[in-house]
């Protein structure tokens, strides 16, 4: 939906299981009715679309884009972004690591991304100004890259999708932002870590010649800043101990983009080593199907975790060591309820949240909004208890009353 003149606000629908395009589509069909009756009855209602790569295989046959074109028109809805992370399965059995496969080393991934490109020019609405965006993984899970070989690929990889989306842009006069989301244990998890990939691969004026000659059509550096740059993800940043205004001034002063912005919010434990509060408290949201890494920060910097089980095993070892006793905060890639500052036991980051919204008031950086609690089916019972269209509509509202006030 609309928010004031700047803003497209939706909810991105990886929180519905499926992964065929004939289950995403009754999903839209069963939860955005009474969502939008609730949140914007008389307007078009935006829609954040996640589809696996079966689904947008599906999708992307004309008679089937007619078909859902009529959808959005009898809605009234439209979409405007398009979440391309995972590529496969994504609820109902385990994903952990493999949610980063194929990543951006594999042609497969390059293809699928261009495919997403090309449905979305084919959805987005037609009002002027108008443009699309894309989140996909930010290149590949770290411990998988071992040589500097593996980080040009990934790059060669994504210059060749700007590229492809300079020549949508040219064909279509729809253009479309590929978004790159940094997220904990990645190639790509910390501003710094993004600005330096993006000065030193991506804005890199032999690599883009290079990829113009040789890759899938002419390529400059304007257009990489036009068609490559960063989703914002509120959960992965303040897990990482970035701040909203200083990530996005870093960002801007090095020319990196920001097409898309996920509103989400992360767990936050602070405790003494050994008082075992890390066990009791986050110990039920250990679960089974994501991965849920961990940054600790002591006195000594930041550690950082793939997963919870293991930051809990390491707490647990350490718990009568020489360290017992140290003061620690722990920051957990759990996406949790945007509208909950607390939770049993413990804190969320909701207040990185609120400062990024008020810098959006200020300063709208981004037209693109989505929410993305995909956690809702393994989140602990006690946190369940709403309808998932009553959960959702209210973080969509929870946001737009910060937003405009």
């Amino acid at each position: 939906m609309r928010v004031g003149p700047s803003f497209h606000l939706s909810y991105c629908s990886n929180i519905h299981p499926g992964e065929t395009w004939a289950a995403v589509r009754a999903n839209l069909g069963e939860f955005l009715p009474p969502i939008r009756h609730a949140l914007a009855p008389e307007a078009p209602f935006g829609i954040g679309l996640r589809l696996s790569a079966e689904a947008a295989l599906t999708l992307d046959q004309p008679d089937e884009l007619a078909r859902f074109r009529e959808f959005l028109r009898a809605g009234p809805y439209y979409v405007f972004t398009i979440n391309g992370f995972p590529y496969g399965v994504f609820h109902g059995e385990p994903v952990k690591e493999r949610v980063y496969l194929p990543d951006w080393r594999d042609p497969a991934r390059l293809e699928y991304t261009n495919r997403l490109a090309r449905i979305l020019a084919a959805l987005l609405p037609d009002d002027p100004g108008m443009t699309g965006s894309v989140s996909t993984l930010p290149g590949a899970f770290k411990p998988t890259v071992h040589t500097d070989d593996d980080v040009r690929t990934i790059a060669r990889q994504l210059l060749r999708h700007a590229a492809v989306l300079r020549g949508l842009r040219e064909r279509t006069g729809r253009t479309i932002a590929l978004a790159v989301e940094p997220e904990p244990r990645c190639l790509l998890e910390s501003v710094d870590e993004v600005i330096a990939f993006f000065g030193q691969h991506l804005f890199d004026d032999a690599l883009i010649r290079d990829v113009g000659r040789n890759g899938d059509g002419p390529l400059t550096i304007d257009d990489v800043r036009r068609h490559l740059g960063v989703c914002y993800d509120a959960c992965h940043m303040a897990v990482e101990f970035e701040t909203p205004v200083d990530a996005v001034q870093r960002l801007r002063a090095a020319g990196i983009g920001i097409p898309k912005i996920q509103l989400s919010s992360a767990l936050r434990l602070a405790f003494h080593s050994g008082d075992g509060a890390p066990a009791a408290a986050l110990g039920p949201f250990a679960e089974d199907v994501y991965l849920h890494q961990v940054v600790e920060r002591t006195s000594a910097g930041l550690t950082h975790y793939t997963d919870l089980p293991d930051a809990l095993r390491v707490e647990a070892a350490a718990a009568t060591g020489p360290q017992s006793g140290e003061p620690r905060e722990w920051r957990v890639h759990f996406h949790v309820p945007i509208f909950l500052d607390r939770m049993k036991g413990f804190e969320t980051t909701q207040d990185h949240l609120v400062a990024l919204l008020a810098l959006l008031r200020r300063d709208p950086v981004c037209p693109h909004l989505e929410v993305e609690t995909y956690t809702w089916d393994v989140l602990p019972p006690a946190y369940r208890t709403e309808q998932i269209t009553d959960a959702v509509t209210r973080e969509l509202s929870w946001v737009r009353e910060r937003l405009v006030g």
